[in-house]
């Protein structure tokens, strides 16, 4: 039974046991499902992982404390960094403390006075800081726009164009354009750098991600990532690319420079994350599965739904108030989602965040949607 579902941080309930698809909260007597992680592989508790984390910690201790170039640099960093690059088959990687860092350290790095950058309005706040940081001439397209991304590629004469976008956009569940983008890079001579947050490990046939998804290869210049989400679900983030530009990143970006290095034991999760993903397709193929079938049984159910494929799924409300009080009234059903408003996302568009995980039986997925199904007709929602 829920005990409270008082407003405010924490209103529903501080988490008592390790991340899962079944979590204790403070506010609850009973267990419930937890459908607003971005656990996506469901590796956060992960046995295999916890293991390895484990085995770094008893070989390499809890911390180093130094920043990389001083003397925070192991091994099983640079075995770390070698993983991804062979992941996304990129020549180098770059580790940080978070990919907000990483995105924080990498346009003021790269980018002069004489430079532009074309960003997605909908880029996550990470981006939009790091670009601010930057000397470089900025200009923004509406979300996935391809026409006005032309009309302000054609107009500028910028030495080094860059194309700026997330992979995923993370409140709509929708997926970049990236064939377009790509054939305006080629066009007009820009990079494309990509934020793959919410798409690294799952989304393609074998999680590399909307490069693989959309098919456009290795056309990706630049891609900036989380091991915070679905590669174990702790800390760190990363860029990989040409090697070139990790070797200018480890020069002079400054986050990298100026912050501790990643903890081993989540340098000993992460490889084992990546040793899974490189040994099976089974999670990535889990996710989609548990995917089509929510939102398959949503929309039959006359929700609206935002995005298609990605296990993001927003069920749009377009009401606070109601987004709020639905939320509330499932958790009461022991299903625990949150409601999304302004400012998070624009006025007029809230909605319920739902995310779906590997670790979701579908017998999770249809609980769920049931208790959905069942307040959505209380609210005369559906």
């Amino acid at each position: 039974a829920v005990v409270s579902t008082q407003s405010g941080h924490y209103g529903r309930g501080i988490i008592t046991t390790p991340m899962a698809p079944h979590i204790g909260v403070t506010t609850s007597t009973e267990k419930v499902l937890n459908f607003c992680a971005n656990n996506y592989l469901g590796l956060s508790s992960h046995p295999g992982v916890m293991d390895a984390a484990r085995e770094a910690l008893d070989k390499y201790g809890n911390g180093l404390s130094s920043v990389r170039f001083i003397c925070g640099t192991q091994t099983i960093h640079k075995e770390l960094e070698a993983a991804i690059s062979n992941f996304h088959g990129t020549e180098d990687t770059i580790l940080y403390i978070s990919c907000f860092d990483a995105n924080a350290g990498i346009f003021e790095t790269l980018l002069t006075p004489e430079d532009a950058v074309f960003s997605d309005q909908l880029n996550h706040a990470s981006i939009i800081d790091g670009i601010r940081l930057s000397k470089c001439q900025k200009h923004r397209y509406k979300n996935r726009d391809m026409g006005e991304l032309e009309e302000l590629l054609s107009a500028s004469s910028a030495r080094v164009k860059m194309i700026v976008t997330d992979g995923v956009f993370s409140m709509d569940g929708t997926i970049a354009p990236l064939p377009e983008i790509c054939e305006l890079a080629d066009k007009y001579q820009a990079l494309v750098f990509i934020d793959e947050c919410h798409a690294t490990g799952f989304l393609g046939s074998t999680g590399r991600g909307t490069p693989e998804l959309t098919g456009v290869g290795n056309r990706v210049n630049i891609i900036n990532s989380t091991l915070g989400k679905a590669l174990g679900g702790a800390c760190g983030g990363y860029t990989t690319g040409p090697k070139q530009v990790i070797e200018l990143l480890r020069q002079r970006s400054r986050p990298y420079l100026f912050s501790n290095t990643v903890p081993p034991a989540v340098v000993g999760g992460a490889i084992k994350v990546f040793e899974l993903l490189n040994a099976s397709s089974e999670l990535p193929e889990l996710v989609d599965r548990n995917t089509m079938h929510f939102r398959k049984r949503m929309t039959d159910a006359g929700f609206t739904l935002s995005g298609s494929t990605h296990p993001i799924c927003p069920v749009m409300l377009y009401d606070a108030a109601l987004a709020s009080s639905m939320a509330d009234a499932l958790l009461q059903r022991g299903i625990y989602v949150i409601g999304f408003s302004f400012p998070v996302v624009p006025k007029g568009l809230a909605r319920i965040r739902v995310q779906i995980s590997a670790a979701h039986t579908i017998e999770d997925v249809d609980r769920c949607v049931d208790a959905f199904i069942e307040v959505g007709k209380e609210k005369n929602v559906i």
